[in-house]
């Protein structure tokens, strides 16, 4: 591949997902955060070492049905006005057996950091590098949609899916 030490790779909305599943209103909700981009230091011979950042900015997620996104972006939930972005620290990826390893970040949302384990797919190709993985999140632990009728009409755990294609910058 001709890669032999950490370099830089971006990865953002262009070509890559981030996307949520929540139980709300007796049935499923799904969204996807639209604005966001991610730096990643990576080197394909040692995986895991790599480290990212990706920065969202919660007022992009958009859901289905429309009317949740206004919800879920709004002060009862993410409040993408007073916290307009959310930061996915991975600060390692623990290999597991073939292209799986396991992922530790942390998550920063509405000033809160929670740390998350979750297994990836990693697949090296010459031009790009694909991780795919998905966690669920207490959004309790976030104090979002904690209070009020809201909080007892959608589910507790949010599951949180990407799906990444990353370049060398």
């Amino acid at each position: 591949m001709g890669v032999s030490s950490p370099s830089t790779w971006t990865a953002g909305p262009w070509d890559s997902t981030i996307d949520l599943e929540v139980q709300a209103f007796g049935g499923v909700r799904t969204g996807r955060f639209e604005a966001w981009r991610g730096d990643i230091v990576f080197d394909p011979t040692v995986p895991a070492q790599t480290h990212a950042t990706v920065i969202v900015q919660a007022a992009s997620l958009k859901m289905r049905p429309a009317v949740a996104t206004r919800r879920a972006t709004g002060p009862e939930f993410l409040d993408a006005t007073r916290y307009p972005t959310i930061r996915f620290e991975l600060r390692s990826l623990e290999p597991e057996r073939g292209d799986r390893f396991t992922a530790h970040a942390d998550i920063t949302m509405k000033g809160r950091t929670r740390a998350v384990r979750f297994p990836v797919d990693l697949r090296v190709e010459p031009t790009r590098v694909r991780m795919a993985g998905a966690f669920a999140l207490d959004r309790s632990d976030f104090d979002i949609g904690t209070s009020g009728l809201m909080n007892r009409m959608v589910g507790r755990q949010v599951m949180i899916r990407i799906g990444l294609q990353m370049r060398q910058s």
